[in-house]
């Protein structure tokens, strides 16, 4: 099945590729975890990763990440080839992965100090930073509290602040509210929506109420392969909901 793309417009000093997919590929043996996955996503899209669960969605993020090296294909953030010069590229790179790596010992403070040594920041850029993501991360009532012990949608926060430490101009997210109660998610929405303002976002997705919700593109997978790629008005248009163009992605031969 052939990708739809979106129409093609004029290019802008602004359409700057943030994150790039050039043939992505992961096998394992005959198993094919991602296969000839292309896109880009340029500076200052929020883009919804798409499909259901087992599509291969944090595989190919992995491999936008420099977690996983493809088998074949490159991918690039900000530029930098996450193959060759994954540090700089990392640099320019806040992930979130779906378990991120919260140490439940440590409070929010003690972590964020942790991530910020490891990245090699000075003591006063170091607590600048902290401040601003606590800020930003609406973490102030927690910020002594044993990680352990939060709800886990502070410690979805919690992550996100980590992820945002060294300022990134890029966010991968995968499944950021899955497992938190409503309130939780309108939160964590909301926080998705305020960095889109000055962020290049992708967050993966299975629930069709996030694209509504924070995205004004969106890149769907299936089996491994890219079957979409438009807008959330785009995705819907030949179809009553976005329930229905879904099913009707993920029940086509790939």
């Amino acid at each position: 099945m052939s990708v739809t793309h979106p129409a093609s417009t004029t290019a802008s000093p602004d359409d700057v590729a943030m994150i790039e997919a050039e043939g992505l590929s992961k096998f394992y043996g005959n198993f094919a975890a991602a296969r000839d996955v292309t896109f880009s996503i340029k500076k200052g899209e929020v883009a919804a990763f798409l499909g259901p669960n087992g599509a291969g969605k944090s595989t190919t993020m992995k491999l936008l990440t420099g977690y996983l090296a493809p088998s074949e294909g490159v991918a690039r953030i900000a530029g930098c080839n996450m193959s060759t010069d994954r540090l700089e590229g990392a640099r320019r790179l806040g992930y979130l992965p779906e378990n991120g790596p919260l140490y439940p010992d440590m409070n929010p403070r003690s972590l964020l100090q942790f991530f910020g040594q490891l990245r090699g920041m000075g003591e006063r850029l170091m607590q600048q930073r902290i401040e601003a993501v606590v800020r930003i991360c609406n973490l102030e009532s927690v910020i002594g509290k044993p990680i352990g012990k939060l709800s886990k949608g502070y410690r979805q926060r919690v992550g996100m602040a980590q992820a945002l430490m060294h300022d990134p101009d890029v966010l991968i997210l995968d499944e950021p509210t899955a497992g938190l109660d409503p309130n939780q998610i309108r939160e964590v929405r909301r926080l998705i929506r305020e960095l889109g303002e000055t962020k290049t976002i992708l967050l993966s997705t299975h629930i069709l109420q996030e694209v509504e919700a924070m995205c004004n593109r969106v890149l769907f997978i299936n089996e491994g392969r890219l079957v979409f790629d438009g807008t959330p008005a785009e995705l819907g248009r030949e179809h009553e909901n976005l329930d229905e163009r879904f099913k009707s992605l993920t029940a086509a031969a790939v």
